[in-house]
Order: structure tokens, then C-alpha cells, then sequence
């Protein structure tokens, strides 16, 4: 989860956001001020129950573009959601909100999330927009409970030496890991790094070892979570077959 911030924009506090002036609207631009995006989008997220943990923003040195991320606590331990947003004053992007397990904004425009949505700054935007939000986030209870699933079994999934290998090969194959990555990998399911996967060979204690390699990876490669899982549920599959 991550706000990248490398082409001119600095951090700042939410409170500066409110000092920031917006450009007066025209008949095809309205421009919504950056602080009430961020307030849209607390106001949304706690109507559906979702608490917002941490908050980052940037702003370019004008002020006319802005970057945030907000951490949701999650009704489960260990998983954290995130919402990625920016916002334009000088007509470069739409106004956009990203949501997911794994998200990227950054100042040299790249933006990622599992959900986005993107809107024009119209006269409509104000109206429309909370709309939208709630839309994008009211399926999260569904989705954690499924990941929740998911990883429970995981967690109760032996995986042989010979299957996990295995696994770890096809991972090298999908472009999921590199060369360099797979001895990371192999290392980490022999000897965790964390004691809580040490005591068994599980499909959990795998898939923590690759993302444990995977950290920082995910920034520039973030579909690689989704090929990982997809490799992980046809392991499980072909054991249980």
C-alpha cells in the first residue's frame, strides 16, 4: 500500500490541504477542493463502517495536484485495505479513487488499485461522486470474508516438498519471481523468518514466504499478488484432486 511521492510533490498535513486556494469553476471545469475530497471520502467510508487508521497526503509545489492514501482497519487481523486518491486542479487527471489489499498512487501519475473509479471535474462531480464511492466500497465485508476464506485454508493446507518446489517453479515461469528471488523464497519456507510459520510445511507458510521476497516488488509489478494467489489455488487444487 503505497504513496510514492518522487516528481516534485512533498508531503503535508491534512490542516494545510484547508489553506490550499481553488481555481474558481468555469462552464466545463469545476474543480473540487483537494480537502473535500479527503472529507467525501471519511464521511463515505465510516457510513459503511470502515475505519480509517492512517492518512498520507502530497501536493505538487503549485498546489494543483494532490495525492492521498487512507489505511482501513480491517474486521479481520493481519489485512489492511487501502484508498488511494488525487486530484487535479489544472485539467492533467480526473478526480480518481482506488481501493484494495494492494494499491499504488504516485506523483509520476501511475495509479493503481483493485476497484477504480475516475470522474471528470463537471458540475456533477460533487453530486455523483459519494454515489460512486459507496458503490466501490459496500462490497468490502464480501471480499474480506472470501480472502478470509482463503487463507484459512491456506493455513490448513500441508504442502510436500516435492508439491512446493513445484510451485515455486511455476512462480519463476509466471514471472512472479525472478532468478535472484527464488533462493529468497526457498530460504524463507525452509527457515521463517517469523515463528508463527515455523512449526508447519503449509500452503500458508509458502505463500508468506513469497510475498515476504515479493516486498517492495509489489510497487512495480502489483498484478504479481494476483498471479501468486492464482498459482497457490491450483497447488491446493491439484491436491485435492
Amino acid at each position: 500500500m503505497t504513496l510514492l511521492l518522487h516528481c516534485g510533490a512533498t508531503t503535508v498535513e491534512y490542516e494545510e490541504l484547508r489553506e490550499l486556494e481553488t481555481p474558481p469553476a468555469t462552464a466545463t471545469h469545476v474543480p473540487i477542493p483537494h480537502f473535500r475530497l479527503v472529507d467525501m471520502l471519511r464521511l463515505t467510508l465510516g457510513f459503511y463502517g470502515h475505519e480509517v487508521t492512517e492518512e498520507h497526503h502530497g501536493i505538487t509545489a503549485d498546489g494543483a495536484r494532490y495525492f492521498g492514501l487512507l489505511s482501513l482497519r480491517s474486521t479481520y487481523g493481519g489485512y489492511e485495505d487501502t484508498v488511494v486518491v488525487r486530484n487535479s486542479h489544472d485539467k492533467r487527471f480526473p478526480a480518481s479513487v482506488g481501493f484494495g489489499g494492494r494499491t499504488l498512487c504516485c506523483d509520476n501519475l501511475s495509479f493503481y488499485a483493485d476497484h477504480v473509479i475516475k470522474r471528470r471535474h463537471t458540475a456533477n462531480l460533487k453530486r455523483d461522486l459519494p454515489g460512486l464511492v459507496g458503490e466501490l466500497i459496500e462490497p468490502l465485508a464480501e471480499e474480506r470474508d472470501a480472502q478470509h476464506r482463503t487463507f484459512l485454508r491456506y493455513q490448513r493446507t500441508i504442502l510436500p516438498g516435492q508439491v512446493a518446489d513445484a510451485a515455486i517453479v511455476r512462480m519463476y515461469r509466471d514471472g512472479i519471481i525472478n532468478v535472484t528471488r527464488i533462493a529468497e523464497v526457498v530460504r524463507e519456507w525452509d527457515e521463517p523468518s517469523f515463528e508463527e510459520f515455523a512449526e508447519v510445511r503449509s500452503a500458508w507458510r509458502l505463500f508468506n514466504a513469497v510475498t515476504r521476497s515479493l516486498e517492495g516488488r509489489i510497487v512495480e509489478k502489483p498484478e504479481a499478488t494476483r498471479q501468486l494467489h492464482s498459482v497457490m489455488d491450483d497447488t491446493l487444487a491439484q491436491l485435492a484432486a
